[in-house]
């Protein structure tokens, strides 16, 4: 029998080695290179104006599943030399060319290297189906960020963080409880995708039976998408507006829908998220461990917003005296995402500054 197990775990460990040399060798399929062909936007065709201060470029990177993701890179003009780095996305919905742009640009005219990327099976991302969410892939995705910039020629590798607007907000604090190497976080207009898909609204459908009747909604979604062939959209930012939409809608609708946020590519701006996209967000639970995050974390809200009380809950669970929460009075959820004088932009190039380092 001693003979027989020894026997296996050498067969076992020769596996392990022969993986090994497998994942290294560039010949094989196995190897950490990207394999999706992208056709990628060349012009400038973001929301907002070009800034004179910073170089842009397109860069690719692939994530854990092998996905490509794509991003804008901001570089400082004027500075040389290993620089802090910041990747940036968000909001959940929304693509490069929008909020996650602004934000990264904004702080590469602070002295940071900073990348807005589209998450994977959205915008000019890679991945299919298109417009399918995963807080597992989703959260992956910023430590494949993360991957790219510490292999850069003038990213300091020991500091990186990570920005996550509104739904990507939680994700970056999530992707940093999992990932060390994000030395430093900042979560602007937070949303907890994970809980208000299971429980709603202000937790309104907090309830087993709730969540079942989302559960069969999807389930019976899945059999219809099988039977077309293709997957049905949830549609985006409603439009026309209804008068009776509640103010956070027609906030939405006031960036998505109109010249000042609206983006072709954009689920929020056209026609959503596939429809079965929340399943996995309704059964998964993020900041299970926040207690355990070491590293420096910002939470950026607006008093004003709906979602303000997904920050506090947040900021609530959080340990350690490098975690901040920083209440801009009378702003509302999406004043963040793109008002200049309003997002804090000077005091989180500090956070940053103070934690990366």
């Amino acid at each position: 029998m001693k003979k027989i197990m020894v026997s296996a775990m050498m067969l076992l460990a020769a596996s392990f080695a022969s993986n090994s040399q497998t994942m290294n060798n560039p010949n094989t399929n196995l190897s950490i290179a990207p394999i999706e062909q992208l056709n990628l936007t060349q012009e400038w065709d973001k929301v907002f104006p070009k800034s004179d201060k910073v170089d842009h470029s397109k860069v690719t990177f692939v994530n854990r599943y092998g996905i490509t993701l794509v991003a804008d890179m901001y570089t400082p003009k004027g500075i040389s030399g290993k620089l802090p780095a910041i990747a940036v996305s968000g909001p959940f919905g929304a693509v490069k060319e929008q909020s996650s742009g602004l934000y990264a640009q904004q702080l590469a005219e602070r002295g940071y290297l900073t990348i807005a990327f589209d998450p994977s099976f959205t915008g000019e991302s890679g991945g299919n189906p298109r417009r399918v969410a995963s807080p597992d892939i989703n959260v992956e995705d910023f430590s494949a960020a993360v991957d790219f910039l510490s292999t850069q020629p003038n990213v300091d590798v020991d500091r990186i963080g990570i920005l996550g607007v509104c739904g990507w907000g939680g994700i970056a604090i999530e992707a940093a409880i999992n990932d060390p190497r994000i030395k430093a976080t900042v979560a602007s207009t937070m949303y907890d995708m994970t809980r208000v898909s299971a429980n709603g609204y202000f937790d309104s459908e907090d309830s087993k039976e709730q969540r079942n009747a989302k559960r069969l909604a999807m389930a019976k979604q899945r059999t219809e998408d099988y039977r077309n062939g293709a997957y049905t959209r949830a549609g985006g930012v409603v439009d026309s507006l209804p008068d009776d939409a509640p103010q956070f809608v027609k906030d939405y609708h006031a960036y998505y829908k109109t010249p000042r946020g609206f983006h072709p590519r954009s689920g929020n701006s056209t026609d959503g998220w596939n429809a079965t996209s929340a399943l996995p967000f309704v059964n998964f639970k993020f900041f299970e461990y926040a207690d355990e995050l070491d590293n420096a974390v910002l939470i950026v809200h607006g008093d004003q917003a709906h979602s303000y009380y997904f920050g506090k809950d947040t900021f609530a669970k959080l340990k350690g005296d490098n975690k901040q929460m920083l209440t801009i009075k009378g702003a509302s959820h999406c004043d963040l995402y793109d008002q200049i004088d309003i997002i804090p932009f000077d005091e989180i190039a500090a956070f940053y500054k103070e934690n990366l380092k």
